[in-house]
């Protein structure tokens, strides 16, 4: 009987097997992530947008369990984006664990094995190898690739519900502070004046330079071509690739608009007018089309008003942000400063980072509040966001809203965020607390 014919992939997978065992495990700045990175039985897939830091999650995964004792020949990490690999399929990748125990038969069944497949989604019927794998051997499993092709509903219909979703957004503020090697004050400790305005000034930078790993510790002309090339990849392909999107004129034009106008409220219909108007032929269909893509491949973040039915919901205007406040400055082309925008870009990204559901609220008596987050426990917390609340006509202002959006959500704690302490109100009524933006993100 002739034998099966070699894989042409064996060779190489072979090569990347040993390096993922043996090479040094890179060092980077630790990420944070809030909630559970990994449950039993299950592959956790680590989704968000390019470039945010999922493989350098994956290596800093190996590095804890590696100073927690776990021996190196455990921890492995294969990049499946490489082009000697092009066209493998999910029975082909099954080499790897095979290979694998041929080296290290005693570990079979015995000892948990971690493995950290990066790029997965370059393998077609990735999902069918995964869940051989949690199926057949003691293994934890973790997964990232690209945005566009490891959506949470894709995971949780591929993986049938044997995946677990972890979201990486870019660098929080404290993050930022540790890559720099900032001191970041302990939530309850009392600081100086003077480690208060380094603090402020940070954030301010922060807000303006974003929080995209590569971008930090870059001039300010080398950090705005970097991020124009990550939206530009993003949108060649997470959006008009994977989609087969076709008119990449309205896709720029939206994106500019969206990225450039971070808060604002949003209406498709009145995009949908102001490309006619230029003399772009889009439907109203795929202006809908284009957003959900966008939001897929985290980009951007679309946020719903609060309404009593989905109905409701839909018919009332989003407000969209960037996925960071750092993009921002990029495209915006008003020459106006955008530092509010970006201060409430920030801390909806925070509260996202911290795996809450939210919602923007209109009050029966037409004023708005930023921000209704649910968190994940079901505590509710109305958030008002206002870079500058010092002057009493504005305090007043951004407290009616919250005070009126009190009396439809009684249960909800009230908070006002600002940039720097100079700017909070000289009264703050009881029930509120009001605090600095970055003292809240630290806290």
């Amino acid at each position: 009987m002739a034998s099966e014919p070699e894989s042409p992939f064996r060779t190489r997978l072979v090569e990347m097997l040993g390096e993922g065992i043996s090479s040094p495990i890179p060092n980077s700045t630790p990420r944070r992530v809030h909630g559970r990175l990994a449950l039993p039985g299950k592959a956790t897939a680590v989704i968000g947008m390019r470039r945010a830091g999922k493989t350098t999650l994956l290596h800093q995964i190996r590095r804890e369990r590696l100073q927690a004792g776990i021996p190196r020949e455990r921890l492995v990490f294969v990049s499946l984006e490489d082009e000697q690999l092009a066209g493998m399929t999910a029975d082909q990748l099954r080499l790897l664990p095979e290979e694998y125990y041929r080296r290290f038969p005693a570990l079979r069944q015995h000892e948990v094995v971690t493995w950290c497949l990066d790029e997965i989604q370059t393998v077609t019927g990735w999902e069918r190898f995964v869940r051989r794998l949690l199926d057949s051997d003691k293994v934890e499993v973790f997964l990232s690739g690209s945005s566009a092709a490891l959506l949470s509903r894709e995971v949780a219909t591929a993986m049938r519900g044997r995946g677990w979703e972890v979201v990486l957004h870019p660098f929080s503020f404290e993050e930022v502070l540790r890559h720099l090697g900032l001191a970041v004050p302990e939530p309850s400790g009392l600081i100086s004046a003077a480690e208060r305005s380094a603090l402020e000034g940070a954030f301010v930078e922060y807000l303006g330079n974003g929080g995209f790993p590569e971008a930090q510790d870059l001039d300010d002309a080398t950090r705005r071509q970097l991020l124009r090339d990550y939206v530009d990849v993003a949108m060649l392909r997470d959006v008009m690739e994977r989609h087969g999107v076709a008119n990449l004129a309205a896709l720029r034009w939206l994106v500019r608009h969206l990225l450039g106008n971070a808060a604002a409220p949003f209406s498709a219909e009145r995009f949908y007018r102001d490309l006619k108007s230029q003399g772009l032929k889009v439907g109203k269909d795929t202006v809908h089309d284009l957003i959900a893509h966008l939001a897929d491949s985290f980009l951007i973040r679309v946020v719903w008003m609060e309404a009593a039915s989905e109905r409701q919901r839909m018919v009332n205007p989003r407000k969209v942000y960037p996925v960071d406040p750092g993009l921002i400055p990029v495209f915006d082309r008003t020459g106006r400063s955008s530092l509010g925008h970006a201060l409430e870009t920030a801390v909806f990204v925070e509260l996202e980072r911290r795996r809450c559901e939210v919602t923007w609220v209109k009050t029966p008596e037409g004023n708005e509040v930023d921000f209704l987050a649910r968190t994940p426990g079901g505590a509710l917390e109305l958030i008002q966001v206002c870079a500058d609340a010092s002057d009493t006509a504005t305090a007043t202002r951004e407290l009616r809203a919250l005070e009126e959006a009190a009396t439809v959500f009684p249960r909800a704690k009230r908070r006002l965020l600002t940039l720097t302490a100079d700017a909070l109100p000289r009264e703050i009524p009881k029930g509120v607390t009001a605090q600095p933006a970055w003292e809240w993100m630290l806290g």
